[in-house]
């Protein structure tokens, strides 16, 4: 009877939102403990090794850790799409209003951190690093919100989501524009005849989820070639998948279970694993104190929540948009804490923004500080939330006792 009741309780936590998110910090640990170890040289050469095929005509050799980046996390951004698209049509977003939101608050989540950082930074010869603390890390925010499961209303899971992923599309129009030497104007052609092909697919009432597959893998491809990042292929795939408000289940709904497992359990620990790899040096301590540091660390755990809630409260001023259900302005300010966890995209930012190698230690250790900072602030405050709201609930029950 005790075993029995033990794997019912392992089968429970295991299909637990919650472990998905314990996974990725245990992983994140683990990382860190292999770059700073014996291992690391071991480990780098293995993310550096070359995997793939190529030609004079195709191109599809890469290293490993750029098949986890551009490819692994692309399958991540479609299943983050496609819950997205399904609440867009019969959940959360279903309402202008709520799906207006995200929107204005990823908007104010770009602008001000930004804003922060360029003040900290004027004529210094890092101000062109201003596109840093602009993003968020959907993997590792969606991580640690799930770890309050229950204790946080589920609509603020799909908010978040929705958010961070228009506020990678935002960094990613960012570094197209600003961090990338050249565009291919003809393998973003080939990409919008593809996402114009599937788009009809959709209008056609085409249902098999393999002829949405293969196209959407070309579309990954050309994405990628054209200088854009890939990961977009992802979430312009999701979005041309039918789907409908019925009880029967749509392609969508049936390629989103088909995903959850793999990505929770497989994708985002190796993700996790191969980013955290941060080897810490002795210079990285100064490097807090510098205008660069500064700006990042403001940027992400200051310049996020105040602009994601100013302007999400200017969007509910003005009418353009309403909170999302069962939450509040204090909900939205831990969010935005949670949205300051900026980390692989805004190192990918950092790299590209600054040559040389000091500057790029500096900026890696104060996304990496800020981005946890931010993690364990907006975990702790929207737990006191949850706490402070049971009480309430307690005393208002106790009170009608009388």
């Amino acid at each position: 009877m005790g075993k029995l009741i033990n794997l019912n309780t392992f089968k429970a936590f295991f299909r637990s939102e919650q472990i998905g998110g314990i996974i990725l910090i245990c992983c994140v640990i683990i990382s860190l403990l292999i770059a700073n170890s014996s291992l690391n040289d071991e480990f780098s050469s293995i993310l550096a090794q070359q995997l793939g095929y190529e030609s004079s005509d195709i191109q599809l050799k890469y290293s490993v850790s750029l098949w986890i980046n551009d490819g692994l996390m692309a399958i991540f951004f479609l299943l983050v799409g496609l819950e997205i698209k399904r609440e867009i049509v019969e959940g959360e977003l279903s309402s202008p209003k709520k799906a207006a939101m995200p929107i204005f608050a990823a908007l104010g989540g770009m602008l001000v951190p930004a804003a922060v950082y360029a003040i900290f930074n004027l004529n210094a010869p890092t101000s062109h690093g201003w596109g840093i603390p602009m993003a968020t890390d959907i993997a590792f925010a969606l991580g640690v919100i799930s770890l309050l499961g229950k204790r946080v209303p589920a609509s603020l899971k799909i908010f978040l989501a929705a958010l961070a992923i228009v506020d990678d599309l935002g960094a990613i129009l960012v570094i197209a524009i600003f961090y990338t030497n050249e565009l291919h104007w003809m393998q973003l052609l080939y990409s919008a005849g593809i996402l114009a092909l599937l788009v009809g697919m959709n209008f056609m009432g085409v249902k098999k989820l393999i002829f949405y597959i293969i196209p959407g893998i070309f579309l990954w491809y050309f994405i990628h070639h054209s200088g854009i990042h890939a990961t977009i292929a992802g979430v312009l795939l999701a979005l041309t998948i039918p789907t409908n408000e019925t009880a029967v289940e749509s392609p969508l709904e049936k390629l989103e279970h088909m995903l959850v497992r793999p990505v929770n359990f497989v994708i985002m620990p190796i993700f996790a694993i191969a980013n955290t790899n941060i080897r810490f040096e002795k210079q990285m301590i100064d490097g807090l104190y510098s205008p660069l540091g500064i700006g990042i660390i403001l940027g992400l755990l200051v310049g996020k929540p105040i602009g994601i809630t100013l302007f999400s409260w200017l969007s509910v001023k003005f009418g353009f948009s309403t909170l999302p259900s069962k939450s509040s302005w204090n909900h939205v300010i831990g969010l935005g804490f949670l949205a300051g966890i900026g980390f692989t995209m805004s190192i990918f930012i950092g790299l590209l923004s600054f040559s040389d190698p000091e500057y790029q230690v500096e900026a890696k250790f104060s996304i990496l500080v800020a981005s946890v900072l931010a993690g364990v602030v907006g975990y702790l405050y929207l737990s006191m939330l949850n706490s402070k709201r049971k009480k309430r609930i307690e005393k208002q029950r106790l009170a009608s006792n009388f």
